[in-house]
C-alpha cells in the first residue's frame, strides 16, 4: 500500500484529503503545520507528499527544499491558494512535480497522483533496464547511483538536475523543444513553464561546463530548443 503525506493547515481540507485519499486504496498520514511536516518526513520514508504552501512554522517552499535535499526521491504535489505563475514556477523549480491551485477537485487530484505514481513507475523500470554507467567524453552517469563525475571529480546536482541531464546523455546528437523536454522529463505537456527549463539548463551549464557561455555538452540550437553533444562515445 503506497503511503501519503498531506501537510496541510486547514483541518477541513485535510481532512476530506483523508477521507478520499484513503478511499482509493492509500495509507494516510496528515500534518497540520510545516515543523510537524518536515519531523513525518525526517523519521519517515513516504511514496508521494501533498504539501500546502502557506504553513504556519516552516512554510511549503522550504519544506520542499528540505525533501529534495533528502537522497530517496518522493513526489510532491503542492496545493496552494497562490495561483500566480510566478508562485507555480518557484514551487515546480525547487522540486515540486505537481501544481494544484485551490480549490480544486478530488478527482482531478487523485488522477494527478495516480499519473505520478505511473511515472515514477516506469522511471524505475527504465533504470533498472538501462543501469549501466554512461560516458559522454569526460562526463560519467550512473543512473542507479544517481551520481555524476566529470574528469573524475564529482558533481553535486539536484535530482530534477540529474533526471535532465540523464535525459540528454540518453538522446546525444537529438534537439528537443522546450516543450518536449517538459513532457519527458517534468511530465508537463502544456505551455507556461518553458523558462523552468531554461533555469535548470543553466545551473546545469554552470555546473558542468568549463565555460558556460560556450557550452560543450548541453548546446542550443536555435529556433527549436537544446541538444547533448554526440562525443562518438555512447556507452552503454
Amino acid at each position: 500500500m503506497k503511503r501519503i503525506l498531506v501537510i496541510e493547515d486547514d483541518p477541513d481540507i485535510g481532512d476530506m484529503l483523508g477521507i478520499n485519499l484513503r478511499d482509493e486504496g492509500y495509507a494516510v498520514e496528515i500534518a497540520r503545520d510545516g515543523t510537524g511536516g518536515l519531523a513525518c518526513l525526517n523519521a519517515d520514508r513516504y511514496d508521494l507528499l501533498v504539501l500546502d504552501l502557506m504553513l504556519p512554522g516552516i512554510d511549503g517552499l522550504e519544506i520542499c527544499r528540505e525533501v529534495r535535499r533528502m537522497p530517496h526521491y518522493q513526489p510532491i504535489v503542492i496545493i496552494s491558494a497562490k495561483s500566480t505563475e510566478t508562485q507555480r514556477v518557484l514551487g515546480l523549480e525547487l522540486g515540486a512535480d505537481d501544481y494544484l491551485t485551490k480549490p480544486f477537485s478530488i478527482p482531478e487530484l487523485i488522477a494527478r497522483i495516480r499519473a505520478l505514481f505511473r511515472r515514477v513507475e516506469a522511471m524505475e523500470r527504465e533504470s533498472q533496464a538501462k543501469a549501466g554507467v554512461i560516458v559522454r567524453g569526460p562526463l560519467t552517469i550512473d543512473p542507479v547511483g544517481y551520481s555524476v563525475m566529470l574528469e573524475g571529480r564529482p558533481v553535486a546536482l539536484t535530482l530534477k538536475e540529474f533526471e535532465l541531464l540523464l535525459f540528454f546523455a540518453r538522446h546525444p546528437g537529438q534537439a528537443f523543444t522546450r516543450l518536449a523536454l517538459l513532457d519527458r522529463v517534468w511530465g508537463y505537456s502544456h505551455d507556461g513553464y518553458e523558462h523552468t527549463v531554461n533555469s535548470h539548463i543553466n545551473r546545469l551549464r554552470a555546473k558542468i561546463e568549463r565555460d558556460p557561455g560556450r557550452p560543450e555538452f548541453i548546446q542550443t540550437v536555435w529556433g527549436v530548443g537544446y541538444k547533448f553533444a554526440d562525443f562518438g562515445e555512447n556507452r552503454p
